[in-house]
């Protein structure tokens, strides 16, 4: 019933939306020197940057620059399953530069798309080959494709590291530094040749029994049938995922925003301010924030539901008690693959020593393997975007990469 309130509400309000969003872009209302009708283009145009959409943005990383050489980016699928694609971002006209070491970028599936990673992406691009974790929106997948849990999603990593092959590095963001880490104890475990030379884990909820946050708290607040009962819905029609169990992307966002309510309220009276004074790059900064932040990916039930029981609820993981189509989960059979865990000081999602716990979890890899480190002054999405992550986090990060691409 959740979801399909929720929508009704969005159909009712959808005209009001494109009346706004043509009012506000009038050319007319913009440029009047009446101060009430520009008060109503600025008003309107904030009413319309408010909309929640269900579709993922475009990357729109075109070219990148490569020791002073500006290099084409071509988006290609490289494979594409029902829940996800492999995105690769293949460079163009880059005649005459040396090769560089292909990473896998493993994007959150919570709440989001994956272009959340924009800038995490087009950093990385400067040194590497890079494939990115497209997750598709759950409400859009036909119920004839069956589940998605948390042993599909670490089979789609395995099946995503085994196309890129031998040679591929992991660099996972948030949520999914779990399924990385077992995806490469699995493959450690088989010897299995394409099993990453270097995984990188940043900021994610590795032993969540480490300096609980307040999303921990919530998280073991309430029984995991109160998850299923108050928080799952059914995709209504017409979406092509009609009666598909998901968590809405709706609701996420909802718990997202209530977190820093009045951060937001700022945004959007600055907004309303730039707008009206005409400064309008200074409004377009933060319209195209909101662009990616209001675009909203439901997850599938069942995926949902086993990370919470497992991840932040019964610590699987570190506890040893984590399988994956019946065999445990090892990470003490990693040993040929490096591991740098990142954190950010002021991180108040997946705080400082969660992703740490991946260090002691992998006794077997070799102390010179090993990298940990600490951004100061950061929180959780300053560990992958922003200054600190360009010039402080990211070089050590590509550094270590290289240094294991041998």
């Amino acid at each position: 019933m959740l979801y399909q309130a929720y929508q009704i509400q969005t159909d009712a309000m959808s005209p009001l939306h494109r009346l706004a969003e043509q009012l506000g872009r009038s050319a007319w209302l913009q440029q009047t020197e009446r101060s009430l009708l520009r008060q109503l283009a600025a008003a309107c145009e904030t009413l319309s940057s408010l909309r929640l959409t269900h579709s993922r943005p475009a990357f729109g990383i075109d070219s990148v620059t490569i020791e002073g050489q500006r290099v084409g980016i071509e988006e290609q699928v490289r494979l594409e399953l029902p829940f996800g694609s492999l995105l690769h971002f293949r460079k163009t006209g880059a005649a005459g530069l040396p090769a560089q070491p292909p990473v896998l970028l493993v994007a959150p599936l919570s709440g989001h798309f994956a272009t959340l990673l924009r800038e995490t992406l087009r950093t990385l691009l400067q040194d590497h080959e890079v494939y990115i974790t497209d997750w598709r929106n759950a409400r859009d997948i036909g119920l004839q494709h069956g589940a998605f849990g948390l042993e599909d999603y670490i089979d789609y990593l395995m099946r995503f590291i085994e196309t890129i092959g031998p040679g591929c590095h992991v660099v996972a963001v948030c949520q999914p530094c779990v399924a990385a880490l077992a995806a490469t104890a699995l493959m450690a475990e088989d010897n299995h040749l394409a099993q990453p030379r270097s995984l990188t884990l940043m900021a994610g909820p590795v032993d969540c029994r480490i300096n609980p946050t307040e999303v921990n708290r919530l998280a073991t607040s309430k029984p995991i049938e109160w998850f299923e009962q108050h928080l799952i819905s059914r995709v209504p029609w017409p979406h092509p995922g009609f009666m598909r169990r998901v968590y809405p992307g709706f609701v996420q966002l909802s718990a997202f925003m209530s977190m820093n309510l009045e951060r937001h309220k700022q945004s959007f009276k600055q907004l309303y301010q730039h707008l009206l004074e005409g400064r309008t790059e200074e409004a377009r900064a933060i319209q195209s924030f909101y662009e990616e932040y209001l675009a909203v990916n439901d997850l599938p039930a069942e995926f949902y539901l086993e990370t919470i029981a497992q991840v932040f609820q019964s610590y699987d993981l570190p506890l040893g008690q984590l399988r994956w189509r019946g065999r445990r989960v090892n990470p003490a059979a990693i040993r040929r693959t490096a591991l740098m865990t990142v954190e950010g000081e002021r991180d108040d999602i997946c705080a400082v020593g969660q992703t740490m716990a991946a260090q002691e979890l992998c006794p077997n890899i070799r102390p010179y393997r090993k990298q940990h480190y600490v951004q100061t002054g950061v929180g959780h999405y300053g560990v992958f975007s922003g200054s600190k992550w360009n010039q402080q986090i990211y070089p050590r990060v590509r550094d270590m990469i290289h240094a294991h691409s041998a």
